[in-house]
């Protein structure tokens, strides 16, 4: 490999299945190709372990600005994933055992000295939906349970909850359920497969209404802006999948202190790119997997988001 330019690896789901008007990967891969960045794409199926070396064989790729046409795919190479400079793991979830098989190559390709993005120990130990745990005074009162009564006596006192799996993203299998709704004891035993699987509950945050805001987070610090994501008409997840409409704001006093209470927590545990989604006043998750968001606020207020990300990983390369 060339030593003069520096060797981005990418992970990710199939690039030509992305939107890349709205893709915060493709924005990545800009910025890298801006930087004059060997960009190697790989899928999981590409990657292997042998002897206990993380090794891959990877596809040259080239991307573009364009709608239409954002990708070429060059010579295929067989490479030591450690010989990177920094690789970014944007699969998205689902989250299971193959994403964690996964992260055991990548943490070897750590080990052997690239830059994973974000840290594969991490990857594993922060469940987007769970980790809201570790700061309960920036969260909504959160229950995690695999018990079907409980998340009944939850209900029963708060009147007004949402529930949802721990393994979900894009608003799938999100369920706002009131008091005296009889399909509540239809969803619970869906969402726990009778018992069988832990699911979480939450007040009901009314704010929803205003927005669900993405707010991203580089090195532990945050983008002064968030995308607040508005719930249509006959739905309540602020979800774009799911047709909420994106409106971009400044943070406000109390989404700037969420950001002081997990902001160095992120920053230590080496995860540079995050995405943190705030209702109202409350944290109600933490995405560490393949946040989105980039290129909506980017245009909204003329940002470079993937530049500061990529300034950071200069930081920790040098």
């Amino acid at each position: 490999m060339s030593a003069s330019k520096l060797q981005v690896g990418v992970v990710m789901d199939p690039i030509d299945s992305i939107k890349p008007v709205k893709d915060s990967s493709l924005a990545m891969l800009l910025e890298a190709s801006r930087r004059e960045a060997e960009i190697h794409y790989m899928l999981q199926s590409d990657l292997r372990m042998l002897a206990g070396v993380a090794l891959a064989r990877s596809r040259l790729l080239s991307v573009r600005d364009d709608e239409h046409d954002w990708f070429e795919l060059g010579a295929t190479k067989d490479i030591r994933l450690g010989d990177l400079d920094v690789i970014l793991m944007r699969k998205d979830p689902p989250f299971d055992m193959e994403y964690i098989y996964t992260s055991y190559i990548l943490e070897r390709a750590e080990q052997a000295g690239a830059l994973i993005v974000n840290r594969p120990q991490s990857l594993r130990d922060m469940n987007e939906k769970a980790y809201t745990a570790w700061f309960p005074q920036c969260a909504p009162l959160t229950l995690v349970t695999r018990s079907m009564r409980d998340m009944k006596d939850f209900l029963a006192e708060h009147r007004k909850i949402v529930v949802k799996p721990l393994d979900g993203m894009g608003g799938k299998s999100i369920f706002v359920v009131s008091a005296g709704d009889n399909n509540a004891n239809v969803i619970f035993e869906t969402l726990t497969d009778n018992g069988a699987r832990f699911a979480m509950a939450q007040e009901f945050i009314p704010e929803i209404s205003a927005g669900d805001k993405r707010i991203l987070l580089i090195d532990g610090a945050p983008i002064p802006y968030a995308l607040a994501r508005i719930p249509s008409a006959d739905d309540n997840r602020g979800n774009l999948v799911m047709g909420a409409v994106g409106e971009a704001r400044e943070l406000s006093d109390r989404d700037r202190w969420i950001c002081d209470e997990i902001g160095p927590v992120l920053k230590d545990r080496g995860v540079m790119f995050a995405g943190i989604d705030v209702i109202g006043d409350f944290l109600t998750e933490i995405n560490v997997t393949s946040p989105t968001g980039i290129r909506e606020l980017d245009r909204a207020f003329d940002l470079n988001i993937a530049a500061t990300l990529f300034d950071a990983i200069d930081s920790k390369l040098a």
